[in-house]
């Protein structure tokens, strides 16, 4: 079993305690039952990839704060903005910098939000352990396998021509392509496209999205199975949970065109890895102020305590500096996005 999913199954066993002690008979995994007297409760949705994140400090504020219900869920990044911009979450936990059009349902909605970046990930393109046909994949590859001008394509060699004509190198086996990746409500999928072949898209002409043609799932832990099952597979996903299924599956190098570099904790901390992106959460300004457990648990994320959570779940750590200003902008409740 992953380390993510045992911070995941934990918190949930915590949950069930607490609604146990408080005398709750109706509870679920999705929402957790209301707190004890005095304790309140902290609803985070959003992003599967930072989920660990907010779980494994949930665990940590549990442990003071037996009386709190903290619900942590994983949707998907643009699920979570929907429902945090319609004041259905305290906090959302986001794999990407909101959008303006995120932004502008908030505002609607009269919600200011706090940005806190918490965390730096690699996006891993993965592929099964059997795979030795693979070594390395450049953007053209990206694109040529998974772009939007790749739909049908079902053998890695169908990608060839396409491949080629961007100017690739790399010969692509005889061999089947089963995809399993995250979808459109993912906010992985959004920098992973945006990241890794948005410009060739944008340079033919071509909408920046991938092929619509695979298998695609919000949960993480299902794509690793997915990639794990299927010999000649490829997907994507965020850094920890390659870090946790070390052995079940395979990460590849990717060339961004400096050559080829292998997802790790340094080479996404140095920015070497050219996948690598920020990760956050966004919390309600006013529910910060009317819910002492939101900014309770929020005062326990921006600690030295709660940034541990960033390695311990397996991301890598903001720089020194970053994680000042974080802590700063939480201090100072500063509303907005910083990173627009």
């Amino acid at each position: 079993m992953s380390n993510n999913r045992r911070f995941l199954l934990v918190l949930v066993a915590v949950l069930a305690l607490v609604a146990a002690a408080c005398g709750g008979g109706d509870s679920t995994t999705q929402t957790s039952a209301q707190g004890g007297e005095g304790g309140g409760e902290v609803t985070v949705t959003g992003s599967s990839t930072v989920e660990p994140i907010s779980a494994r400090v949930a665990e940590k504020f549990n442990q003071d704060n037996p009386d709190v219900a903290i619900s942590v869920d994983g949707p998907g990044t643009g699920d979570g903005f929907e429902i945090f911009c319609s004041g259905g979450a305290d906090i959302t936990d986001a794999s990407r910098p909101i959008k303006e059009e995120e932004i502008q349902a908030c505002e609607d909605a009269g919600i200011e939000f706090i940005e806190l970046k918490v965390a730096i990930d690699g996006l891993s393109v993965v592929t099964s352990t059997q795979n030795d046909q693979v070594e390395c994949l450049s953007y053209a590859d990206l694109y040529a396998l998974l772009g939007p001008e790749s739909v049908g394509f079902d053998n890695w060699s169908d990608a060839q021509d396409l491949a080629t004509e961007l100017g690739s190198d790399t010969e692509f086996p005889d061999a089947p392509l089963v995809v399993t990746a995250p979808g459109e409500e993912s906010g992985t999928y959004d920098s992973f496209v945006e990241l890794a072949f948005g410009d060739i898209a944008e340079e033919r002409g071509q909408e920046e999205e991938a092929r619509p043609d695979y298998q695609s799932s919000p949960n993480d832990n299902v794509i690793i199975e997915g990639i794990s099952g299927t010999e000649t597979s490829l997907g994507w996903v965020g850094y920890a949970f390659v870090a946790g299924n070390e052995g079940a599956i395979k990460p590849l190098p990717v060339d961004g065109g400096d050559g080829c570099v292998e997802p790790t904790e340094e080479s996404i901390s140095s920015g070497e890895f050219p996948l690598a992106r920020p990760l956050f959460i966004y919390v309600d300004a006013a529910k910060a102020e009317s819910k002492q457990a939101v900014a309770d648990y929020v005062d326990l994320y921006m600690s030295e305590e709660g940034f541990g959570a960033v390695g311990e779940v397996g991301y890598v750590d903001l720089p020194q500096d970053e994680i000042e200003a974080t802590q700063q902008a939480w201090e100072n409740r500063e509303t907005g996005t910083r990173e627009g």
